[in-house]
């Protein structure tokens, strides 16, 4: 098995055809049939069912997809790491949940990069499963999260709660459950806030799981939802959103989770940690 067999037998996943990954790939429609029986040969399983039409994943494919991706991302940050440039003293590979680089993870680079210019950051959003597993295989070394990990390997620690609110673009003196609430899925325990606090049916028409998309569909088309606090801070500052009044508010933990031995030695650490922390 080699990277190239890896690559080509992503790109006719990701193009849907032998042909169409032949030319991504610039190579021969030979070539990538060569490279997938190589591949194929090597696992002892048909990975794609071939037609005229295309190509689609068996389910040994399904399978073996994430497993290539993972390979393919270790690879490009083995190669990383080891051609750093000159002068610089290491690296610091960062998981993010989408939601926290406004705030964390915008704080944490400009720390870095105001005061720590021998370190290079390398930043991959995600969401909370592809998080755990970028910790469990060590592609990542310190991940903004919303759930602490388990394991010896590892340190989590409190970073903040995130505070949210309900806004709308139009003033409102009480929250109001129609078809222009948009439900911000904030995880499985706002979920649990939510339905105790509005016990009946809540009439919700799009259900967002991200806060920056949201924030962009209530100012662009009003309605109201619920919403980290830092996130709307400028839009209420301006008088483009309003906070809803006598509308509960809810908490969300943010956490910090570090491989414990990788961060040990790092002098520079603790200061932009706490930069990541301040509000």
């Amino acid at each position: 098995m080699n990277l190239d067999e890896l690559r080509t037998f992503l790109a006719v996943v990701e193009t849907g055809s032998l042909v169409a990954a032949a030319k991504r790939l610039n190579v021969t429609p030979s070539t990538v049939t060569a490279r997938i029986n190589g591949l194929e040969e090597e696992i002892g399983q048909k990975l794609l069912h071939r037609n005229k039409s295309g190509a689609d994943l068996t389910s040994p494919g399904f399978k073996f997809r994430r497993y290539a991706e993972l390979m393919v991302q270790l690879w490009g940050q083995a190669r990383a790491e080891i051609s750093l440039p000159r002068g610089f003293e290491g690296v610091c590979n960062v998981g993010l949940d989408f939601d926290l680089w406004e705030g964390p993870g915008r704080r944490f680079l400009d720390h870095v990069r105001a005061h720590c210019p021998g370190v290079a950051l390398a930043f991959w959003p995600g969401e909370q499963r592809m998080i755990d597993r970028w910790l469990a295989i060590g592609l990542v070394d310190i991940a903004f999260c919303h759930a602490p990990q388990e394991g010896e390997r590892f340190a989590s620690h409190v970073l903040f709660d995130d505070e949210l609110i309900l806004v709308s673009r139009e003033a409102m003196a009480a929250p109001l459950m129609d078809a222009s609430y948009v439900y911000v899925d904030h995880g499985d325990e706002f979920r649990r806030q939510h339905a105790a606090a509005f016990p009946g049916d809540v009439t919700s028409a799009l259900v967002i799981a991200s806060s920056d998309w949201a924030l962009d569909h209530l100012l662009r088309n009003g309605g109201s939802g619920y919403l980290p606090r830092r996130h709307v801070a400028q839009a209420l500052d301006t008088g483009a959103l309003h906070r809803v009044g006598n509308a509960p508010g809810f908490r969300r933990r943010v956490y910090v989770v570090e491989n414990a031995q990788t961060v040990r030695p790092w002098g520079w650490y603790a200061s932009a940690l706490a930069a990541a922390a301040s509000h």
